[in-house]
């Protein structure tokens, strides 16, 4: 199963994330994961909500540019060595992995991957029995 990302289009000047921050906030959609990537001239907030199709409503009345993407969260032990597992299997496979962030707390951490064959992955993942976290996590 896979889980809906946002990524918000932003101008690289002072205040813009803040905005996001706030309008979801005033909207009662909570974030639960963030990437921000940055380049000269603007920036990708990338995002896992708890309310991803409100999310991108409230946002583009805003004037937000934003898109939505399924990406795949893996959930794995919080131990050296459990990523490279998974990532040596995918590669196994010719699965090339677009970005990736991650966030960790206590014995578990959650990698949000966006790979570039998302079927062919998700497959791959339920074959080698692979912790695959829903939206219904989130």
């Amino acid at each position: 199963m896979t889980i809906k990302q946002l990524s918000v289009f932003l101008e690289n000047k002072a205040g813009r994330i803040n905005e996001v921050t706030k309008i979801l906030a005033r909207n009662g959609i909570n974030m639960h994961a963030f990437s921000m990537a940055e380049t000269t001239d603007f920036g990708i907030l990338r995002l896992i909500v708890s309310d991803a199709c409100r999310a991108v409503e409230v946002l583009r009345e805003a004037s937000f540019a934003v898109m939505l993407t399924d990406v795949v969260c893996l959930n794995c032990s919080n131990v050296a060595g459990s990523l490279s597992a998974i990532m040596e299997k995918l590669a196994a496979h010719d699965i090339f992995i677009e970005y990736m962030y991650a966030f960790a707390q206590g014995n578990e951490a959650h990698v949000i991957i966006r790979p570039n064959d998302l079927p062919r992955c998700m497959e791959i993942l339920r074959h080698e029995s692979c912790d695959v976290l829903g939206g219904e996590c989130f």
